[in-house]
């Protein structure tokens, strides 16, 4: 499995079967900066979406329209998806499981919102905010938690789905922060590998992942926190 950072919640999975793209916010992130939209996206078989926030659902309608891919996410931000011209939708909600081919994608609990904002400033919210708990044919099992803070029930989703990567929000403020997060994939997780993400991208969060880090140190979990643009192969 070859897993790209693309700054913020943004990621590249790339495993035998599938090319996968999650919370592509790329046009106006600012950490994409540098980085090729067309490489990127190049091949993409499916956009896998945790919420309905603009920093996650990002270039979407563009690179499924572009790519002809699947677009997974929630029943009523899929729905709004389908108002803007995509077309190829897969939608669930939390608890489901929703098979995609060579892998399946289970909406799991977070706690954070989901909404956007019309030109006529009204709020339209789209559905609950998720996790996506991925388990592939021959690939290791991975867990996008999307945007959260901690919640006791992770020990569920450990127990239920035994997740071997994880990539956690560590940027405060809007989820919770690196020291936090750290105590969560200790008490509740038990990953062999760990990637911060939704962190460096705007000045109100915080800009390293310095306090995840340091808050892993104990740990068995392997933190791989890689430079935008970088890739793992795990």
């Amino acid at each position: 499995m070859k897993i790209t950072w693309l700054g913020h919640s943004a990621f590249r999975i790339e495993t035998k079967a599938a090319k996968i793209l999650i919370d592509p916010f790329l046009t106006y992130n600012s950490a994409f900066a540098g980085q090729d939209i067309k490489d990127v996206t190049n091949g993409i078989t499916h956009i896998l979406l945790t919420h309905g926030h603009g920093d996650h659902v990002g270039d979407t309608v563009q690179i499924a329209k572009d790519t002809g891919a699947v677009v997974l996410a929630n029943a009523d931000l899929a729905s709004w998806l389908g108002t803007k011209g995509v077309e190829k939708l897969e939608m669930g909600n939390t608890g489901g499981t929703v098979s995609l081919g060579s892998f399946t994608a289970t909406f799991t609990n977070a706690l954070h919102s989901s909404a956007q904002t019309t030109e006529d400033g009204v709020s339209h919210s789209l559905g609950s905010a998720n996790g996506l708990m991925l388990h592939f044919d021959d690939e290791p099992s991975l867990f996008h938690m999307g945007d959260t803070d901690i919640f006791s029930d992770m020990a569920l989703i450990n127990e239920l789905h035994q997740p071997d990567i994880g990539i956690v929000p560590i940027g405060d403020r809007f989820t919770m922060g690196g020291a936090v997060a750290a105590l969560a994939c200790q008490r509740y997780f038990n990953f062999k590998t760990a990637i911060p993400c939704h962190y460096g991208t705007f000045p109100i969060i915080d800009q390293t992942p310095e306090k995840f880090v340091a808050g892993m140190e104990a740990s068995k979990t392997d933190v791989k926190a890689p430079k935008p643009g970088e890739s793992l192969s795990l």
